[in-house]
C-alpha cells in the first residue's frame, strides 16, 4: 500500500479529487459537519472512528480522501480490485453511497461497483471482474459475489463501515468481521457510527489499530440542529390519528414530511387515509422490493408525493433535503431508532427541521425515560407531560424491586 500524504499529489493521466471547481460541493461548511475534522485523509496505518449524529456529512469524509487514496496505488488491472470497500447496512444507504461516490470519482475516471441486493447479479459480477476500483456493499452481497468468484478482496487497502451499529441491529456483525478477515492487515479502516453499544466497540478494539476518534456531538444525544417536540396523548390509536390529520398541512407547508409508523400494515393504513383525504402521500415498507422502493423514493423527491409514510426500513441513509418534519407515529423500539429517525431532517447543518414524537401515555412510559436522557444531552427542551410518563416508568421499576 502507497502512502496517501499528500492530497493534491498528480498522477499520470488522472486528477486528484478536490472539493472545489469541477467536483461536487461534499457539504455546507458548518460545526456540526464531519468533513471539517475529516480532511486530511488519516496516513496509513492510521484508522478512524467517527461517532457523530446522522446527516452530519461524513458521506464525502469517506469518500473523497478514499478516492486519494485510490489514485496514489497502482493501477485496477481486469480482474483486480477493489481497492476501496464501502460496507453499509442496508440497500437504500448503499445506493445513495454509490450515487455520491460515482459523482466524485466520475471526473478522474475511477469506477465505483454496486454491490448490493435489488440489482442483478449478473451484472455485478461481470463489473467485478472487468476490474473496478472501489466497490459499494452490503455484507452479505459482498459475500455472495466473493463465493462467485467476482473479486477477491486481495488489493482492498481502504475500508468504510458506515451506520456500524445499524448493521449490528440487523446481525450482520458475522458478515463483517468474515470479510475483515479477508482484507489486508495494512489497511486503513474508517468505521462511522452514530451510536456506540458494545458490540461496535468490540469491533472497534478488533479490526481498528489505535485510531483516531473524531466525535461530533455527544452519543445518545438528540440532533441539536432538529427543533423536538413531544406530545403525549390520551385515548389511543383515534388520539393519534386526529392529531395528524389536524396538523399536516401546515406541516406541508414547511416542507416534505416523513411519517414513521411501526408496522407495514399500519404504514398501508395511513396512507389510505392520507390519500382519502386528498393529500399526496406514499408508502416504503420492508415488504416492498428495491425497485418499487427506489421508485416511490424518487417520485417523492420529484415532488410527486408530499407525505411518505414508513417503516425503519427508511430510518437509516435517506437523505432527501426537501424533508422539513419528521413525525414518530409510532414511538421507536429504542434511542437510537429514535436518532436515525430524527436524522432524516436537519441534513449537514440545516437548522429548519423539526421533529415530533407522539408517546401514548399508558404505553411508552420505558422509551420516555431514554428520550428525556437524549433531549437533555443536547440541550432540548423537555416537557413536563413526558417528563410525568417518565416518572411512571421509575416508580414502576421502583415498585417491582
Amino acid at each position: 500500500m502507497q502512502p496517501s500524504q499528500d492530497m493534491r499529489r498528480q498522477l499520470p493521466g488522472r486528477r486528484v479529487p478536490s472539493n472545489r471547481g469541477d467536483a461536487p460541493d461534499p457539504a455546507p461548511h458548518n460545526h456540526s459537519c464531519i468533513p471539517l475534522t475529516a480532511f486530511p485523509p488519516p496516513p496509513p496505518p492510521r484508522s478512524w472512528q467517527g461517532l457523530a449524529k446522522t446527516g452530519s456529512g461524513k458521506t464525502a469524509a469517506f469518500v473523497l480522501p478514499m478516492l486519494v487514496h485510490i489514485l496514489d496505488q497502482p493501477e485496477v488491472a481486469k480482474g483486480e480490485g477493489p481497492i476501496g470497500l464501502v460496507l453499509a447496512p442496508t440497500r437504500e444507504l448503499a445506493e445513495q453511497i454509490h450515487k455520491e461516490a460515482r459523482r466524485f470519482a466520475k471526473p478522474h475516471g475511477l469506477r465505483i461497483c454496486a454491490a448490493f441486493g435489488g440489482l442483478s447479479k449478473f451484472d455485478q459480477v461481470k463489473e467485478l471482474k472487468a476490474g473496478t476500483e472501489a466497490a459499494v456493499a452490503t455484507p452479505g452481497r459482498m459475500i455472495d459475489l466473493i463465493k462467485m468468484r467476482a473479486c477477491t478482496l486481495g488489493r482492498v487497502t481502504y475500508v468504510v463501515l458506515d451506520e456500524a451499529d445499524r448493521m449490528f441491529d440487523m446481525g450482520f456483525e458475522p458478515q463483517v468481521r468474515t470479510l475483515m478477515g479477508q482484507v489486508r492487515p495494512d489497511r486503513q479502516v474508517l468505521l462511522f457510527s452514530a451510536t456506540m453499544p458494545r458490540k461496535v466497540e468490540r469491533l472497534v478494539s478488533d479490526v481498528l489499530s489505535n485510531p483516531v476518534r473524531i466525535s461530533v456531538g455527544q452519543a445518545g444525544a438528540a440532533n441539536e440542529d432538529v427543533a423536538q417536540h413531544v406530545e403525549v396523548l390520551e385515548g389511543g390509536e383515534g388520539a393519534k390519528r386526529a392529531w395528524l390529520m389536524g396538523r399536516l398541512q401546515g406541516f406541508i407547508d414547511d416542507g416534505d414530511v416523513l411519517v414513521f409508523a411501526g408496522q407495514r400494515a399500519k404504514v398501508e393504513d395511513l396512507v389510505g387515509v392520507l390519500v382519502g383525504a386528498g393529500y399526496k402521500a406514499a408508502a416504503i415498507h420492508g415488504d416492498m422490493d428495491q425497485f418499487a422502493r427506489m421508485a416511490v423514493l424518487d417520485a417523492y423527491r420529484a415532488g410527486a408525493h408530499h407525505v411518505l409514510v414508513a417503516t425503519d426500513v427508511a430510518a437509516r441513509g435517506l437523505d432527501i433535503r426537501s424533508i422539513r418534519t419528521v413525525v414518530n407515529y409510532d414511538a421507536p423500539k429504542d434511542i437510537e431508532t429514535h436518532i436515525h429517525r430524527v436524522g432524516r431532517t436537519g441534513r449537514a447543518g440545516d437548522k429548519d427541521g423539526a421533529a415530533w414524537t407522539l408517546l401514548e401515555a399508558g404505553k411508552n412510559a420505558q422509551f420516555a425515560g431514554q428520550l428525556v436522557q437524549s433531549l437533555a444531552l443536547a440541550g432540548q427542551e423537555v416537557p413536563k407531560a413526558l417528563h410525568a410518563l417518565a416518572m411512571k416508568c421509575r416508580a414502576s421499576d421502583d415498585e417491582m424491586r
